[in-house]
């Protein structure tokens, strides 16, 4: 069997002292949309999982 990795797209705006995320989503525009509405002090994470090895 073969899994697909999705990719996950993680947005997060800095909240003193810490970073909170704001929209996790599978999809990336939606994403990148999300942080361009926000404006500043926002980050856009990629997450891939590894594959298995087994």
């Amino acid at each position: 069997m073969t899994d697909k990795q999705a990719t996950t797209y993680v947005v997060s705006v800095f909240e003193k002292p810490h970073w909170r995320t704001v929209l996790t989503t599978k999809d990336k525009q939606a994403a990148l949309e999300m942080a361009k509405e926000i404006g500043d002090k926002v980050r856009v994470e990629e997450i891939t999982p590894k594959a298995k090895k087994r």
